[in-house]
C-alpha cells in the first residue's frame, strides 16, 4: 500500500476451533442419526477450515481452498441451522478496531468470513501481478474484477440471510459497496494502462480515463457512510478520482489538436490543469503514499506544458475562441470493468461430485434441517386440521343434540314409563359411574384444594400490596417532613420506571380483577354444587334409596294407548343413541389415526426426489407445501366431507324425535297419569344431577389451574414488589442524607482549641473520608454545634462586642518586631550599650544564642 498507486484488501484472520465437535454435538442431539456415520465428514470439514482460515498469502493455490470451503458451507446451510453452535472468531482487516474479534454462532458468518478472504486473495493477485506488460494488466483487470464479483455476492446474497442486527464494519452494506467500486476502478485503471501501452487513440483513451474517474468517486463517496474505511484511503480516492478527470481532459485536448480545435484544447488543458491541482490538494496530512503523488506531478508537469504552448499559439497564430468550461462537451464513457462472480461461488453446487472441484458433498445422508422443521409444521398442521375442523365440529353437533334431548325430557319420560320395574339402565349405569368416582368426596377435595389455593395466592398477593402500601406511607411521610419543593422525587403510584410504582399498583387492580372474578365463578360453581348435592348423595347412595325417590320403581302401569307412542318415541331414541356411539367411534378411530400418521418415511422419500430433481438448490420448507397439502387432503378430505352428511342425518333424526315425542307428550296429556309425571320429573332430575357433575367436575378443574397459574403471577408480582421497594428505600435514605445535610452558612470552621473533639463540618476533609451513619445525620441536624448554638443565642440579647486587651508585661505583640540580643561578653552587661560601656555588637547572629524577643 505504500510503494503501489493501488489498493488491496488485507485477510481477515480467525483462530482454529473445533467445528466437527459442535456439529457432532449437534446431530446427536438434534436428529435421529449416530454421528458415527459422518465420521469421515467431520475430519474433511475440519482439515478444509484449517486450510481456509491459513490462506494468508498471495497465492493462486489459496483460490480453491477458500472456494471449497465456502461451497462445503453453502450446501451445509441446507443440512444444519444457522446457529450451528460453533463460535466463529474473526478479527476485521479494516478500520480502527483490529485487534478486538468478533465472535458469533453463525453458519452465514463464517460464509462472510471466507468469502472475505477471497476477495483480498484475488485483490492481492492483481497487486502482485507484473503491469509492466500487457499479459499482467489483463491478469490484474481480471483478479479486480473477481474481486468484486465475490463482495456483490456477498452484499446481494449472503449479507441480508446474515441474522445480525450489526454486521461487522468491514463488512457492512456501505463497506462492501466501497470495495465493490474500489476495485471495479481499479480494474477498468488496469484497460485504461494497458490502451495507453498499446498506444491506442486519444479519444478511446480519454473515454477509459473518464470512467476510471467515476469509479474512484463512487468509490470514495461510499467510504464516507463506512465506518471501516480509513481517512487514507478516502483522501487515496478522492486524489485518483481527479487525477484520472485531468488524465481524460487530457486526452480529449490531445485529440482537440489533432483536429485543430486549438480553443477547445486550450480550455480542456486548463480544465486537466485543475483538476490535477485538486488531486494534489489531497496530499495534506500526508495520507497519499509516493506513487500516487509522483503520478499527480508527473500529470501537472505534462498538462502545464502543454497548456503554455497551446495558449501561445492560439494567441499568436490560430486566434480560436477558448469556449468556457460550461460549454465543453461532457466525455463519453467506456467500460471494461465488470463484476464478475466466479462461477465456483455463484453456483457452489455444480462444482460437487467425486471428481469435481469441490469433490463429494458433505453430510450427504444426512437429512436437512429443514425437513425435521418441515415434519413439525405437517403434525402441526395436520393436529389443527383434525381437532379443529373435524372433531371440534363433531363435539358442536354432539352438545346441540344433547340441548336438544334435555329439552324434550328425554330419556327421563321414556323411563318414567318402560318396564322393567325398579331403575332404568342408564341411571344405573350413571349411579355406578358417581359411586366408583366417590363423587361427593372427590368434589369437596376439589373445592378444599381451590380454596386453599385461593389462600394461598391471596396471601401472597396482599404480602406484596403491603410492601407497596408501607413504602408509599413511607414516602409521603417523608414528603410531608422535607416539603414537596425539596423532595422531588416522584410519588409511588406515579413512578414510571420499568416495574416501578405505576405499572405494579396497575397490576394490583389487575390482580385484584382476578381475584374477584375467580370469587364470583367459584361462586357459581359451588350454587351449581349446592343444587345437586342431595340429589348426587341419591346417585351416591345405595338403589334402594333411589327406588324410594323415583314413585312408581316398584310399580309400572303403562296405558295401552301410550303404548304405540312409546315404542316410537323409542325408536326415534335409540336412533340418536346409536349415531351418538358411531360418531364416539368414529372420533376415537380419527385421533388414533391421527397419531399413527408418520410422514418421516415420505418426507425423506420426497427429500430425496428434490434432491435429484434440484442438485444446486438447497432444500427449505417451503418445498414441501404441495407434498402437505395432496397428504392431508389423501387422508383426511373424506372425513371433512363427511361432516356435511352427518350434519344432514342429525337434522333429520332429531325432526323425527321430536315428532315422536310431540305424538307421546299429546297421548300421555290425554292419559293424564300424574304418578308417571311424578316418576319423569324424578328421573330427569337424576339424569340431569349426574350431567352436572360432570360440568362441575370439570369447573373444579379450570379452577385449580387457574389458580396454579395464578400463583405464578402473584409471586412474581411479589418479586417484583419487593425489588422495586428496596430500591425505593434506597433511594429514600441517600436523599433523605442529602437534604439532611445543614447549610455551610450555618456552620464554623474553626472551633474552640479546648474542645477535645472538635465538631467536623460536612465542608471539611475528613466528613466525607468517613462519612457518619444516617442517624448521625440526624443528630447533625437537630444538636448543631455549640458555636452554632451560642450565635443563635444572641437573637433576644444585644451584642456586645468584645475589649482589646492591654498587652501583658514583657509579653511579645507582633507590632514590636523581631530583636535579637547582643552576644553575652565576660563581665559584661547584657544590655551593653544602656548601662555604660561601649561593648560593640555582632552583626551576624550565633544560634547558639537562641533568640530573645524584647
Amino acid at each position: 500500500m505504500t510503494t503501489s498507486n493501488i489498493l488491496s484488501l488485507p485477510f481477515r484472520k480467525s483462530t482454529q476451533i473445533s467445528l466437527s465437535s459442535s456439529i457432532q454435538q449437534y446431530i446427536s442431539k438434534k436428529y435421529d442419526q449416530h454421528p458415527d456415520m459422518f465420521r469421515h465428514d467431520l475430519d474433511v470439514i475440519d482439515t478444509l477450515r484449517r486450510d481456509a482460515v491459513n490462506v494468508h498469502e498471495a497465492h493462486p493455490s489459496g483460490i480453491k481452498k477458500l472456494q471449497t470451503y465456502a461451497g462445503q458451507l453453502v450446501w451445509m446451510g441446507g443440512k444444519f441451522p444457522i446457529d450451528i453452535g460453533a463460535d466463529f472468531t474473526w478479527y476485521p482487516s479494516l478500520g480502527y478496531h483490529t485487534e478486538h474479534p468478533l465472535v458469533q454462532n453463525n453458519l452465514k458468518y463464517e460464509l462472510m468470513n471466507v468469502l472475505y478472504n477471497l476477495a483480498a486473495l484475488y485483490s492481492q493477485l492483481a497487486i502482485a501481478s507484473n503491469r509492466g506488460n500487457t499479459d499482467g494488466l489483463k491478469t490484474a483487470a481480471t483478479c479486480f474484477s473477481q474481486a468484486a464479483g465475490v463482495l456483490t455476492h456477498m452484499k446481494t446474497e449472503i449479507l441480508p440471510e446474515l441474522r445480525m442486527d450489526n454486521p461487522p464494519d468491514d463488512m457492512d452494506d456501505a463497506t462492501l459497496e466501497s470495495l465493490i467500486q474500489l476495485f471495479l476502478a481499479q480494474s477498468q485503471e488496469c484497460f485504461w494502462q494497458k490502451a495507453v501501452m498499446d498506444g491506442y487513440k486519444d479519444a478511446s483513451i480519454a473515454k477509459l480515463a473518464a470512467r476510471v474517474s467515476d469509479l474512484y468517486n463512487l468509490a470514495g463517496e461510499a467510504a464516507m457512510r463506512s465506518e471501516a474505511i480509513s481517512s487514507a484511503w478516502i483522501h487515496h480516492t478522492s486524489a485518483k478520482h481527479h487525477h484520472f478527470a485531468a488524465a481524460a481532459q487530457y486526452r480529449a485536448a490531445c485529440d482537440c489538436l489533432e483536429k485543430r480545435k486549438y480553443g477547445e484544447e486550450v480550455a480542456r488543458l486548463r480544465d486537466a490543469s485543475a483538476c490535477v491541482n485538486e488531486g494534489l490538494r489531497e496530499c495534506k496530512g500526508g495520507y497519499l503514499n509516493k506513487a500516487v503523488i509522483d503520478d499527480l506531478n508527473g500529470l501537472k508537469k505534462r498538462v502545464e506544458e502543454d497548456l503554455k504552448r497551446a495558449e501561445k499559439d492560439n494567441d499568436l497564430i490560430y486566434l480560436q475562441a477558448v469556449p468556457p468550461k460550461s460549454e465543453l462537451k461532457i466525455l463519453d464513457r467506456a467500460n471494461m470493468a465488470v463484476a464478475r462472480i466466479p462461477p465456483e461461488v455463484a453456483k457452489p453446487y455444480d462444482h460437487f461430485g467425486d471428481h469435481a472441484a469441490f469433490g463429494p458433498a458433505l453430510f450427504t445422508k444426512l437429512v436437512p434441517f429443514a425437513v425435521h422443521v418441515a415434519v413439525s409444521i405437517y403434525e402441526e398442521r395436520r393436529d389443527r386440521l383434525v381437532n379443529n375442523s373435524i372433531i371440534s365440529e363433531l363435539e358442536s353437533m354432539t352438545d346441540k343434540l344433547h340441548q336438544i334431548l334435555s329439552s324434550l325430557n328425554l330419556p327421563g319420560s321414556l323411563q318414567a314409563l318402560e318396564k322393567p320395574l325398579g331403575l332404568p339402565g342408564t341411571l344405573v349405569q350413571h349411579a355406578d359411574e358417581i359411586r366408583q368416582a366417590d363423587a361427593l368426596s372427590r368434589l369437596q377435595r376439589g373445592f378444599g384444594d381451590i380454596e386453599k389455593l385461593c389462600a394461598s395466592d391471596r396471601a401472597v398477593f396482599e404480602e406484596a400490596k403491603a410492601l407497596l402500601a408501607a413504602e408509599e406511607e413511607e414516602d409521603m411521610n417523608l414528603r410531608l417532613e422535607f416539603g414537596k419543593q425539596r423532595w422531588t422525587r416522584s410519588e409511588s403510584r406515579a413512578d414510571p420506571s420499568h416495574d416501578g410504582g405505576a405499572k405494579l399498583w396497575n397490576q394490583v387492580a389487575e390482580i385484584e380483577g382476578y381475584f374477584a372474578s375467580s370469587t364470583s365463578s367459584d361462586a357459581v360453581v359451588r350454587e351449581k354444587y349446592a343444587s345437586v348435592k342431595d340429589t348426587l348423595a341419591l346417585l351416591a347412595g345405595p338403589d334402594r334409596n333411589m327406588m324410594d325417590f323415583i314413585p312408581n320403581s316398584r310399580r309400572v302401569e303403562i296405558p295401552e294407548l301410550l303404548k304405540p307412542t312409546i315404542g316410537r318415541l323409542r325408536g326415534a331414541y335409540n336412533e340418536v343413541l346409536r349415531m351418538e356411539s358411531r360418531r364416539r367411534k368414529r372420533v376415537e378411530g380419527l385421533m388414533a389415526r391421527s397419531r399413527a400418521d408418520d410422514i418421516k418415511s415420505d418426507i425423506l422419500a420426497e427429500t430425496a426426489r428434490l434432491e435429484r430433481t434440484y442438485p444446486s438448490t438447497p432444500i427449505v420448507t417451503a418445498h414441501f407445501e404441495d407434498f402437505f397439502e395432496k397428504r392431508l387432503d389423501n387422508l383426511y378430505e373424506a372425513d371433512i366431507d363427511a361432516l356435511e352428511k352427518e350434519g344432514a342425518d342429525q337434522e333429520k333424526l332429531l325432526a323425527d324425535l321430536q315428532r315422536a315425542n310431540q305424538e307421546f307428550e299429546a297421548q300421555k296429556r290425554s292419559v293424564g297419569d300424574k304418578g308417571n309425571h311424578d316418576r319423569e320429573k324424578a328421573l330427569q332430575k337424576l339424569d340431569n344431577a349426574y350431567y352436572k357433575y360432570k360440568e362441575i367436575v370439570s369447573n373444579v378443574e379450570v379452577g385449580r389451574k387457574f389458580y396454579n397459574d395464578l400463583s405464578r403471577i402473584v409471586e412474581q408480582f411479589r418479586n417484583q414488589a419487593r425489588q422495586w421497594v428496596n430500591q425505593r428505600r434506597q433511594e429514600a435514605r441517600g436523599l433523605e442524607n442529602e437534604l439532611s445535610m445543614p447549610p455551610l452558612s450555618s456552620l464554623s470552621i474553626s472551633q474552640p482549641r479546648a474542645s477535645p473533639q472538635p465538631y467536623q463540618s460536612p465542608g471539611s476533609a475528613s466528613y466525607y473520608t468517613s462519612p457518619p451513619q444516617p442517624q448521625h445525620l440526624r443528630q447533625v441536624v437537630h444538636s448543631p454545634p455549640a458555636e452554632a448554638q451560642i450565635q443563635s443565642w444572641a437573637d433576644n440579647v444585644p451584642q456586645q462586642q468584645p475589649k482589646p486587651m492591654a498587652p501583658m508585661q514583657g509579653a511579645w505583640i507582633p507590632d514590636m518586631g523581631i530583636k535579637f540580643a547582643p552576644s553575652p561578653v565576660a563581665g559584661g552587661n547584657p544590655q551593653g550599650g544602656q548601662q555604660g560601656g561601649n561593648v560593640p555588637m555582632k552583626k551576624t547572629w550565633d544560634p547558639n544564642s537562641g533568640i530573645r524577643f524584647g
